[in-house]
This record gives structure tokens, C-alpha cells and sequence, in this order.
């Protein structure tokens, strides 16, 4: 399988985890009154999945760019013996 196909496998998935997160069902969980240290508990949801989200979007990315670019050999030269 191609570098390019796994990347492009990853973000598909990756689309629908955001989907899943930020959709009704797993929103409702979280629309509550209860508060966490002052915080709605839904904008406290909010808030860690977009973080979840852009991070695992920045590993997938990088990811991908780290292995996509080549390494170049570094040469050296002989040692003179002066």
C-alpha cells in the first residue's frame, strides 16, 4: 500500500471520528447543567475534542510529510594528513 493511500486512509477516518464527535448523540451526553471547575461540562466537551481533533489532524499531516521527504546523505570528506 502507498504512503499517499495510508495518509489519505487516515484522514477519511479521521473526518469521521470528528463527525461522530461533534453530532447529536455524543453532544446530548454532555448537555448538561453540571459545571467542571466553573465550566459548562458542553463547552468543556467542545473545547477537548477540537483539541483531540486538530492534534491528531497535525500528527497525520506531519506524518506524512516527514516520510514523504527524502534524507540526503551528508558527505564527508577525507581527513588531511598535514
Amino acid at each position: 500500500m502507498s504512503h499517499r493511500t495510508l495518509v489519505g486512509q487516515r484522514l477519511i477516518a479521521l473526518f469521521v471520528l470528528g463527525w461522530l464527535l461533534f453530532n447529536y448523540p455524543l453532544l446530548a451526553l454532555f448537555n448538561d447543567t453540571r459545571t467542571w471547575m466553573g465550566l459548562p461540562l458542553l463547552y468543556g466537551y467542545l473545547f477537548a475534542a477540537w483539541a483531540l481533533f486538530i492534534v491528531l489532524l497535525a500528527v497525520i499531516v506531519e506524518r506524512g510529510a516527514a516520510r514523504k521527504t527524502p534524507t540526503r546523505a551528508v558527505e564527508t570528506e577525507p581527513a588531511s594528513k598535514d
